[in-house]
């Protein structure tokens, strides 16, 4: 009887402590293709299914929040949040307060424009335009660009909450570019098809990383980053400072890029509706293969 205690005692912890481990991902929602939500509140896209990817694969559980963008950091330091996943820039000056993972995605900056201001990336940054203004997300490299490299054209640097705001605000006329990374703004685009065009790329070479606070307290980072190694990602060092973000072929990350940046974004959200069981459930390939089916890819 004692003995049957002690196992059953065991069992008892051993299940609490798995349950227990569970970690805050703080994320900016939306932000297509990297931070989606389905008509009925659920959040996914690349930066949170590859979230989840990285949490079986570590063994870990992960419960999402919604945080604004600026508010997000300072929540991982306050240890409200364990780990931001938001299509964050690797910064020497967030390195100060934070830790990041390795990076896994590379971006530019994209400068979108209505298609009928007759515009180009050099008049709509110049201050040529009919609002002489841009706009970008607060506390983003994108405007945080802007302020570094307009100073002196005319031009008002325009920050907003988000940048479904900013976009909206290009709709309507109100500013005259929004300077975003890319991946996003091919989104926004194919939201706004007969209205928004890219001007041009800013190659600005960011890379993005998951981010925990100061420190590492959790342990995180080496769990994160060995899983983004088997999900399929190797960083290696290249000419000029930069990195190659090496991605194998047929590997889980490839095939979340392709998921996530090939298709028309509306039909990504009925395809994880369809298939979002599998990923919630711990099935990784079960979920890129029903996406991929779903998607035709």
């Amino acid at each position: 009887m004692k003995k049957a205690l002690l196992v059953a005692l065991l069992v008892g912890i051993f299940a609490f402590s798995v349950v227990a481990e569970t970690y805050i991902v703080g994320s900016d929602i939306p932000w297509k293709p990297f931070e989606m939500i389905t008509a009925d509140g659920e959040f996914f896209g690349f930066d949170l299914d590859l979230m989840r990817a990285i949490a079986i694969t570590a063994g870990f559980e992960i419960e999402i929040r919604n945080v604004a963008f600026d508010a997000i950091i300072e929540e991982v330091r306050a240890g409200r949040v364990d780990i931001g996943a938001s299509g964050f820039t690797i910064t020497a000056e967030r390195e100060q307060t934070i830790d990041f993972s390795e990076p896994y995605f590379l971006s530019n900056q994209a400068v979108v424009i209505r298609k009928d201001s007759g515009l180009n990336i050099i008049s709509a940054l110049a201050g040529e335009g009919a609002n002489k203004a841009v706009g970008a997300q607060n506390s983003t490299t994108g405007l945080w660009w802007g302020e570094d490299n307009l100073a002196g054209f005319g031009v008002t640097i325009n920050g907003y909450e988000t940048y479904p705001a900013a976009i909206l605000d290009l709709v309507n006329g109100r500013i005259d570019a929004v300077i975003q990374d890319e991946p996003a703004s091919k989104a926004s685009i194919a939201a706004y098809p007969d209205l928004l065009t890219v001007a041009g790329v800013i190659n600005t070479y960011e890379y993005f990383g998951f981010l925990v606070a100061d420190g590492d307290p959790d342990g995180l980072l080496p769990r994160i980053n060995a899983a983004l190694a088997t999900l399929g990602l190797t960083v290696v060092d290249a000419a000029g400072g930069l990195q190659e973000l090496v991605i194998a072929e047929g590997s889980v990350i490839e095939s979340l890029l392709q998921i996530y940046f090939e298709p028309d974004p509306a039909n990504i959200t009925a395809a994880w509706e369809a298939c979002k069981g599998n990923i919630l459930n711990g099935d990784l390939d079960g979920f890129i293969t029903c996406m991929k089916a779903e998607l035709g890819l």
